[in-house]
């Protein structure tokens, strides 16, 4: 790489009118001068969001290495990717990419006989912007019902295949948001929605989850509502699941994001009502199996970092529950497979694996091929989870990675515990090359925390390697050690990837979680910017080429740390951000953040405590920001995309030193699932793009 000082002209941003609007809480008035950029309908939304992309392209296309690097992640992405199989009924299914394929196929195959295709999204539109979101077969594989999403939405179509002769049946369902699908037989299947919005489908609030059963053959106006909102309890998300040989119906209800109460129904006795399991919305509660009269539960009610219980179906109550894999010092993940348990542990965010009878009793460890993370067996390229397969499956398949470590696929035989590698990456990557550390440093109030640094072997410590700080803390979402080519690319341009585990996220369980959330979370801040100022001190980077990036509530994450602290990094990346901390429960379902974030009307302590980090209220007049790329997509309804636009606004006209304030916003395209590659290729180009162009680097 080369640099020079770099000296840039003032940029004449689009002209954003100032509005009127001022809110009063608790007796404080707070200015919204940009609220009518929340309205996503208007005309006049539409002229400024093509006036903010004309000045960001044109900005970009002067950067003179823009090409190469849209060259160098498509060479990266350019390799087949092939999921572990996953087996239905009569067939093998796996997922497979040619390499630049903009959607990953779906293909099977019979007892070794040649792969066919059976669902390929790239025939859903011609620009590759509707994605094929999940797919649910029947217990004996012969329907699947499949989802699909337009642009990125979080709203679903849903369609109905017989498997045998691949042809569609005439049952379409619409407007179905935050669902799974849930067979009954092969009569029909359980699924969730709200009802639709009177305004904008895409910003309106919707926080009244229901459970649907439709039955084959009949209009989706036909289906009937099972369970969902009453005047007693109202559930923001709602899940089903049809369990123990299709005789129990279970319901798993929250109303945010953390804790749920947990529902029974008889399906042999129709007109009996629902058991209530578990009153409470104090832990979170998932639903392993039913088996001979037991049902197996993965809770972390007084376990915090999780455990295995089982009760007996005929006598359910919480008194009943009885421990079959203990609380460990690790959090834990767990799923079944031919009549076991195969129990993820988090070990410093690194996986180890166990295998356990349904009794609880321990079998063996699953040998890993090395320090990384397991992925799940392929139900799609990009789910994450442990060993899956049928009750009756001999083997089961898992995938291993870490930052430089492209996924490989393994077979594991489940009575001898045996591993063998089934398919190598083919990527271009030479993971050999690069190395990996995970180190600890402490953060403001002493507390230790985990950070794995990841760049080419031999790399000078000079203070002068571009790096990329990316983290998220919240939600109890972990982030471990993951192969992603886009981070590839960065690594190859040179760069340094460094990923700490911050307060907020699920690496340490509810407790590392709640040390992030509501009024504690400056912790998840302080973190951040303990972690940069850790990589500066050791001369892995300087200020000069140091970048913040995190998405949706690592949007927030990078919003906060550049407006508390503009002088710690070259460049804010801080993408589909939640970044107006007052009113983001009045979108979609935000109410249901509220569990991390608390919300501006809950009390005036709350309000004081959100308005003192919330980024669009704490960009100060004439303050010398970061260069800033904000990146969101039109059609984003998880995080609407007025958090970014009114963050632009607020940037671009107090900023008051020379780095550009920049938004990019794509068209037909969401909160990120579904991103067809070709998409996925220029926005990385830019960003990276904006990056190194912003640290002075001239040239590659």
């Amino acid at each position: 790489m080369s640099e020079t000082a770099s000296t840039k002209s003032p940029l004449n941003y689009p002209q954003t009118k100032k509005g009127t609007v001022v809110d009063t809480y608790f007796g404080t008035q707070i200015a919204d001068p940009y609220r009518w950029l929340e309205d996503d309908r208007s005309a006049e939304t539409e002229a400024w969001v093509k006036a903010e992309n004309a000045i960001t392209q044109a900005y970009l296309s002067n950067i003179p290495y823009r090409e190469k690097i849209a060259e160098t992640v498509s060479t990266l992405l350019n390799y087949e990717r092939i999921s572990a199989p996953f087996k239905e009924g009569e067939y093998s299914y796996f997922y497979r990419n040619d390499g630049l394929q903009d959607q990953s196929v779906l293909y099977r195959q019979k007892d070794g006989g040649e792969p066919e295709v059976f669902i390929d999204p790239n025939t859903f539109s011609d620009d590759g912007t509707v994605s094929l979101a999940s797919v649910e077969f029947s217990e004996d594989g012969t329907l699947a019902a499949y989802m699909t999403s337009t642009g990125g939405s979080d709203w679903r179509t849903v369609y109905v295949m017989d498997t045998i002769s691949k042809t569609l049946l005439e049952d379409k369902l619409v407007d179905v948001k935050f669902s799974g699908i849930s067979w009954f037989k092969n009569d029909g299947f359980y699924y969730s929605s709200y009802d639709k919005p009177k305004g904008s489908e895409l910003s309106e609030k919707t926080d009244q989850h229901k459970i649907y059963y439709h039955q084959l053959g009949t209009p989706q106006s036909n289906d009937d509502k099972v369970f969902g909102h009453t005047a007693e309890q109202k559930h923001r998300y709602i899940g089903a699941t049809v369990a123990g040989d299709n005789q129990y119906l279970l319901i798993f209800a929250a109303e945010s994001t953390s804790g749920n109460r947990l529902f029974m129904k008889d399906l042999t006795k129709p007109e009996s009502d629902f058991i209530t399991l578990k009153p409470s919305l104090e832990a979170d509660t998932e639903l392993l199996l039913i088996k001979d009269g037991y049902a197996y539960v993965k809770t972390d009610l007084d376990a915090p970092n999780g455990k295995v219980i089982r009760f007996d179906v005929n006598a359910p109550a919480l008194e009943n529950w009885e421990d079959v894999i203990p609380e460990t010092d690790n959090v834990l993940s767990v799923t079944t497979v031919g009549g076991y348990f195969f129990a993820e542990y988090m070990v410093d965010a690194i996986s180890q694996v166990k295998q356990y009878n349904l009794d609880g009793s321990f079998v063996r460890d699953i040998d890993l091929p090395g320090i990384g993370s397991v992925e799940s067996s392929g139900r799609s390229l990009g789910d994450i989870g442990s060993f899956t397969g049928g009750k009756d499956a001999t083997e089961t398949y898992f995938m291993f990675e870490n930052y430089s470590t492209p996924q490989a696929t393994y077979k594991l035989d489940i009575k001898s515990g045996e591993t063998e590698l089934v398919r190598a990456s083919s990527t271009s990557f030479d993971s050999d090359a690069y190395t990996s550390e995970q180190i600890f440093y402490t953060s403001k109030d002493g507390t230790k925390v985990p950070i794995i640094i990841t760049h080419k072997k031999g790399l000078k410590l000079d203070g002068k390697n571009p790096t990329m700080l990316y983290s998220y803390g919240g939600f109890n979402i972990s982030l471990p050690p993951r192969y992603s080519a886009t981070v590839a690319a960065w690594l190859e341009l040179g760069g340094i990837y460094a990923v700490p585990n911050i307060r907020g996220g699920g690496e340490y369980g509810k407790a590392w979680h709640k040390a992030g959330t509501q009024l504690q979370k400056q912790n998840v801040f302080d973190d951040f910017i303990a972690a940069g100022e850790y990589l500066i001190e050791n001369n892995y980077t300087s200020k000069q080429y140091l970048a913040l990036r995190g998405g949706s509530n690592g949007g927030l994450l990078v919003g906060a740390v550049m407006t508390q602290r503009p002088d710690l990094a070259q460049v804010a990346l801080p993408a589909v951000g939640v970044l107006d901390m007052l009113r983001y429960h009045t979108f979609t379902a935000g109410a249901g953040w509220a569990y991390d974030y608390g919300t501006s009307e809950q009390s005036e302590e709350m309000f004081k405590y959100l308005l003192g980090y919330s980024p669009i209220h704490n960009v100060k007049e004439g303050e010398s920001y970061p260069a800033t790329l904000i990146t969101t997509a039109d059609h984003d309804d998880r995080v609407v995309p007025a958090h970014s636009f009114k963050f632009a606004a607020e940037l671009q006209d107090k900023n008051g030193g020379p780095n550009p304030m920049l938004i990019r916003i794509e068209a037909d395209a969401g909160h990120g699932a579904g991103t067809p590659v070709h998409k996925t290729i220029e926005q990385y180009a830019d960003i990276y793009g904006f990056t190194l162009y912003s640290m002075g680097i001239q040239e590659l």
